[in-house]
């Protein structure tokens, strides 16, 4: 018996060790790790470099109390984010994980609005379906009903627009229309809740678990920037998950040359190796919250100094390898082989992502997207039926939680075309075994 507990009461094996994109059990058995763990460990596992920057920082100190020391890691890992971000934002917060980071953002929006005399405003506008962490305020900003029902009585629920799930909807992505069609959303529920009393607009460039690597529409990022600026609305961009180069540009809105008020990063920032994340903000921001009395937030181990060394010591491996080109390169291969297993098996409806981080979708009918019975769990069966095959993948339900099943298949940015083609050999396989156990439209051939 184990005195642990976690989400679920499923059994996985005890882990051995990692080493770049594979992981080992105790039993010996090699698992091909193809979603990064949960799309955090973007440069593989025990990559040295990263190991050996971690134990020369450890001889030095392990911790320093951000109010009592500054330190060489913190202060140079903020100045290399800094200069990783569109202009104007260079001001660093450090966290120690997603729901810290989005809950930093919005907390920083709040003091910043007050601080300039607009207090009326404190309403954060996000999407639903969508996934911004599981602390109180960002699961307020979150659209997932299993995760928000139960607290519903103890937090203040935001306003929430729909997600732009064209593919749902049944409209082009590709026409400005769609895109617009779907932005426009939030100025509508700007105006419905009053310009006034809205503080910001928190958006994944590209989605995530929630929405299953959902790439919004052409023209939607731009609008929303336009209409944020109208609004004086801070717009706020969760790239918890998309920050670091999965998609093939170090922040995901980066495909799209927009740049937001503030930045959540975490997961593949520190890589898997330490809790880390960040916020970045504008510096007007930050100078007009400390004018008027200081940021009234922290975390005891913002800035730890082993965990910044580790930060580094990621970006260090990412610009050393290339990976960043590497993501784009093998994401591209990864999602026309994804996309082709369309051909083959009837129940996938949709194939979905940048880069490397990738999703693809199960169905009922691919014609009216009708999704699976609930009851079936495809999103827990194929997952479990793949990792015994010694793939992992990493799946969730895409219509707000309660039905609907997509996979995301995001090996770390160090993949090669073989593990590509091993991946694909073991899904297929995993597939096959799927459709014949519920008895869904035999595999073409």
């Amino acid at each position: 018996m184990s005195h642990l507990f976690y989400q679920t009461s499923s059994f996985r094996p005890f882990l051995e060790r990692g080493e770049g994109v594979y992981m080992y059990g105790q039993d010996g058995k090699r698992y091909l790790d193809g979603s990064s763990g949960a799309m955090v460990s973007n440069i593989g596992h025990s990559n040295p470099a990263v190991l050996a920057a971690m134990r020369a920082q450890m001889e030095k100190s392990t911790f320093g109390y951000r109010l009592h020391f500054q330190t060489e890691a913190s202060e140079t890992l903020a100045a290399r984010t800094a200069a990783l971000c569109p202009p104007g934002l260079d001001r660093v917060f450090f966290v120690s994980g997603g729901s810290e980071a989005t809950e930093s953002t919005i907390k920083l929006a709040r003091q910043y609005k007050i601080a300039i005399g607009q207090g009326s405003r404190w309403k954060v506008i996000s999407r639903m379906p969508s996934y911004h962490g599981s602390t109180l305020g960002a699961l307020a900003i979150t659209g997932y009903d299993p995760l928000t029902g139960p607290f519903r009585p103890m937090m203040r629920e935001m306003p929430k627009i729909p997600a732009p799930r064209a593919y749902l909807d049944g409209m082009n992505p590709d026409d400005p229309a769609t895109g617009l069609h779907y932005a426009d959303m939030l100025e509508a529920k700007i105006l419905e809740e009053g310009p006034e009393t809205v503080l910001a607009f928190i958006v994944e460039p590209i989605g995530g678990a929630s929405t299953g690597a959902l790439v919004p529409p052409a023209g939607y990022m731009q609008r929303i920037r336009e209409i944020c600026t109208a609004y004086d609305i801070l717009l706020i961009h969760d790239e918890v998950m998309t920050g670091g180069g999965r998609t093939g540009k170090f922040w995901g809105a980066d495909h799209w040359g927009t740049a937001p008020d503030i930045i959540a990063i975490s997961k593949g920032f520190g890589g898997g190796y330490v809790p880390l994340g960040a916020m970045i903000a504008r510096s007007d921001m930050v100078d007009a919250v400390m004018a008027d009395g200081g940021f009234q937030h922290g975390h005891t181990y913002a800035g730890n100094p082993l965990a910044c060394a580790a930060g580094l010591a990621v970006l260090d491996e990412i610009d050393r390898h290339g990976l960043i080109d590497n993501a784009a390169r093998m994401g591209a291969l990864l999602k026309s082989r994804l996309t082709g297993l369309m051909n083959r098996y009837p129940f996938i409806g949709d194939v979905r992502g940048q880069g490397l981080l990738l999703a693809f979708e199960l169905v009922a009918d691919r014609a009216t997207m009708e999704p699976l019975p609930p009851a079936m769990k495809a999103f827990q069966r194929l997952v479990d039926i793949a990792y015994d095959m010694g793939l992992i993948i990493y799946s969730r339900r895409t219509r707000g939680g309660t039905s609907g099943d997509h996979f995301l298949v995001c090996p770390p940015m160090i993949v090669t075309e073989d593990q590509i083609d091993e991946i694909m050999v073991k899904l297929t396989a995993a597939l096959d075994a799927f459709a014949a156990e519920t008895r869904l439209a035999e595999p073409a051939a």
